[in-house]
């Protein structure tokens, strides 16, 4: 980090700095999964789920699907399906070596978002994955999580990015298409950008579920 000069290096700096948070930010924290909290996420397409490996290593992944695609199982726990992927598995790589996980909710054009952290395992159980079936298909692992903190997070951030203000939006072309981005970065040998673009598109069509 010798990059960053006046680096704050303890939380009694930090506080000095910033101050302490308002009595309304330290009481909406819950320690378990109330009618508000089930309402966003049965109302939510897409969340982002945090973990870190043994090594502290830090990973932040999409998870989405229909609203109510998570399902929660009752104040305590909720469970997240592992839909058709790149089979990296960064996320649930992590979660067998370090079980800490941390989740944002998103509820389109709200700028509020829900925020739950907890515990997490890597299920096979047959009776929950079948509460996961979606287009016919029921996946083969689900992530457990077992809830210790839940809380709504204010919309600050959400108006200042204009996140659902379309007129805010980029044009489509500012930037290059996702496979001319990966094309560039891997440059593959024998394959053409647009039979790149097409087995891109392809899987898109094909390999959701």
């Amino acid at each position: 980090m010798d990059m960053f000069g006046h680096v704050i290096q303890t939380e009694t700096e930090l506080r000095e700095l910033i101050g302490t948070p308002t009595p309304r930010s330290v009481l909406k924290e819950q320690k378990r999964l109330d009618e508000h909290s089930r309402r966003f996420i049965a109302h939510s397409p897409l969340l982002l789920m945090a973990t870190a490996g043994r090594d502290g290593r830090c990973d932040v992944s999409p998870k989405g699907d229909l609203p109510g695609f998570v399902v929660v199982l009752d104040d305590h726990h909720l469970v997240i399906p592992d839909r058709p992927g790149n089979k990296r598995l960064d996320g649930m790589s992590n979660l067998v070596a370090n079980p800490h996980i941390g989740l944002l909710f998103l509820v389109p054009g709200r700028e509020e978002t829900l925020r739950v952290n907890g515990r997490a395992c890597i299920t096979r159980d047959p009776h929950i994955l079948e509460r996961c079936t979606a287009q016919g298909k029921t996946p083969g692992l689900a992530i457990g999580v077992e809830v210790e903190q839940c809380f709504l997070h204010c919309a600050k951030a959400f108006l200042r990015a204009h996140l659902w203000t379309a007129e805010h939006w980029p044009r489509a072309d500012t930037l290059p298409s996702f496979a001319c981005m990966l094309f560039d970065q891997i440059k593959p040998e024998g394959v053409t950008l647009r039979e790149y673009e097409r087995d891109i598109e392809e899987g898109n069509r094909q390999r959701l579920y």
